[in-house]
């Protein structure tokens, strides 16, 4: 399969590890970016172990093993950097530098180079060394204390603010732009994204509220984070759930004509003060209908309406199918590549490789010999 992508022509080399590291360099690899994994020689427990193939954060790239403990594993990668136009790392910091693979050396080899690090905390600050996941990196920044029922501690937003949005985009969009000045200045440059900073940048218009008075700390007790009526999750007869977001007026008026919901001079829209009360009303109102009547009544007007689908429905639903927005690639459902660009389209270049499984190919195409990769194999810096 040829590559096709905005990032066709650009190189990436990815020190495998977990969460928004792997995420970036799928994004990068659904833009057409050839992008090679460096795993570690012998398995060292990096997250959730599952068949290669549904390890969709590592779609689109081939995998090389190689030992970094020793020298001749440092300077294989080396060398491969001194090829590339960019490094993605996401270890903690300081890690690449012990390893001799930090932006020093590596930029020393290939000025040019975008070397991109992602971390939680960032690369300095009291915390930048310490251990933790998506969840401590967004409760630091509001956002998580921001998420959940004012009677509930917070709740986990899966990993969605912190490693891959606050993280793996994050990178991306760094990268991305580093490869664009970088066009313009021929240097390199490090890219250091944060996840606490990443989940700040995406509280940015709730900073903006709460400053002005119209958010407060009050979990549950805003337009946005369930405290509405018009705005909120509901069960239905069924045990099916959907959700409505009828913020503007307009739309608000459009919920009440369909649904019979009463509130006719839209006191309860506007009067904080009226939404619990108002939430009951209309929890007991979508239990009167399951969920697909309640899509024959709302779905597709301006009501802002939608069914809450399990992972199971959304590649089946119809305007899911008709955007293409979910594939089925080697037998396995997953999301399509996105963005989307109207001239040099992004698509699965392939699918997942098991570690090191591509290490002989890839080093054979950046122009090691065939004697040259017998001699690392035989010193067990590859396998």
């Amino acid at each position: 399969m040829a590559a096709s992508g905005p990032l066709v022509g650009y190189k990436v080399i990815e020190l495998a590890g977990i969460g928004p590291n792997p995420m970036c360099a799928m994004m990068l690899a659904d833009m057409g970016a050839e992008v090679i994994r460096v795993d570690r020689l012998s398995d060292a427990g990096l997250g959730i172990k599952v068949d290669p193939k549904f390890g969709l954060l590592n779609r689109g790239r081939r995998s090389i093993a190689v030992d970094l403990k020793s020298a001749e594993g440092v300077a294989l990668v080396l060398d491969l950097v001194a090829q590339a136009d960019v490094l993605i790392e996401g270890f903690r910091p300081g890690v690449t530098e012990r390893l001799g693979l930090g932006p020093d050396e590596c930029l020393a080899r290939n000025p040019k180079l975008v070397y991109g690090r992602v971390t939680g905390w960032g690369q300095d600050g009291p915390l930048a060394k310490a251990a933790g996941h998506d969840i401590n990196y967004i409760s630091l920044t509001g956002a998580a204390y921001a998420i959940g029922r004012a009677d509930q501690p917070p709740s986990p937003p899966l990993n969605l603010v912190g490693d891959f949005g606050g993280g793996g985009m994050l990178l991306a969009l760094g990268v991305v732009s580093a490869l664009l000045e970088a066009q313009k200045s021929g240097q390199g440059q490090v890219v250091d994204a944060a996840m606490t900073d990443g989940a700040a940048a995406l509280m940015a218009a709730l900073y903006g509220l709460h400053a002005s008075g119209y958010w407060t700390d009050e979990r549950q007790g805003n337009v946005l984070d369930g405290g509405a009526h018009f705005y909120n999750a509901y069960e239905t007869k069924d045990g099916k759930f959907i959700s409505i977001a009828s913020i503007e007026k307009k739309f608000y008026q459009e919920f009440l004509e369909r649904t019979g919901f009463e509130d006719p001079e839209h006191a309860a829209h506007r009067d904080r003060g009226q939404w619990a009360e108002n939430r009951e009303k209309m929890a007991a109102l979508f239990k009167t209908r399951t969920r697909d009547e309640w899509c024959e009544v709302l779905e597709g007007t301006d009501v802002c309406f939608a069914p809450i689908l399990s992972l199971s429905e959304a590649p089946s639903h119809p305007h899911n199918v008709a955007r293409g927005t979910f594939v089925e690639f080697d037998g396995v459902t997953q999301p399509a590549p996105a963005p989307r660009f109207s001239r040099t389209p992004s698509q699965i270049q392939k699918g997942p490789s098991a570690d090191g499984v591509d290490t002989e190919a890839v080093l054979a195409d950046w122009g090691y010999d065939a004697e040259r990769i017998a001699a690392l194999r035989s010193a067990k810096v590859i396998p």
